[in-house]
C-alpha cells in the first residue's frame, strides 16, 4: 500500500481537498470585505466571513474521504478506479460550486455597489492541483493492473 505511488498522489489530493476547507475561496470587497469559504472560524480584521456559503462545504469533505477510501483499497483495483473517478466528479462539484457562488455573490454586491472587486482566494488555488493527482493516481492504480496482468500469464 505504501510503496505504490498512487498512495504519494492520493494521499497529496486528500491534503489539498481537505484544506481547502479552511481557507477562504473567493472575496468580494465592496466597501468592506467579504471572505467565503467551507468553514472558517475567525474572522480576520475587517474582513467578513460567510461560512457554509455554498455547496463545497460538502463536497470538499467527500473529495477527501474518497481519496482515503481509495489508498486502502490497493487490493480492489477496479474499485480503487471507480473511487478515483468519483474523487474527480467532487471536485468538479466542488470547483463548479464555489464559482457559482462567487458569481452570484458578485452579483449582488454590484447590485448594492457601483465599485465591487472580486478576486479568488487560497482556498481557490489549493484546489486545482487535485485533478492532475487524481490523473497520476489513475496511471499508477492502471500500470498496477497491466503488471497483476501479466504475473498471471506467467
Amino acid at each position: 500500500m505504501i510503496a505504490r505511488i498512487q498512495t504519494l498522489y492520493l494521499f497529496l489530493a486528500a491534503l489539498l481537498a481537505a484544506g481547502s476547507m479552511f481557507l477562504p475561496f473567493w472575496s468580494v470587497t465592496a466597501e468592506q470585505q467579504y471572505l467565503f469559504s467551507d468553514f472558517s472560524l475567525y474572522s480576520g480584521a475587517g474582513a467578513f466571513f460567510l461560512t457554509g456559503s455554498y455547496a463545497a462545504g460538502i463536497f470538499s469533505p467527500l473529495t477527501a474521504l474518497a481519496a482515503i477510501a481509495a489508498i486502502f483499497l490497493y487490493k480492489k483495483r477496479p474499485l480503487q478506479r471507480s473511487l478515483i473517478l468519483l474523487a474527480i466528479l467532487l471536485f468538479l462539484g466542488d470547483l463548479l460550486s464555489g464559482l457559482t457562488a462567487a458569481h452570484f455573490m458578485n452579483q449582488h454586491f454590484q447590485a448594492l455597489a457601483p465599485e465591487v472587486a472580486h478576486r479568488p482566494e487560497a482556498g481557490f488555488f489549493i484546489l486545482l492541483p487535485e485533478p492532475f493527482l487524481f490523473w497520476l493516481a489513475m496511471k499508477g492504480v492502471v500500470r498496477d493492473e497491466k503488471i497483476a496482468n501479466a504475473y498471471k500469464r506467467l
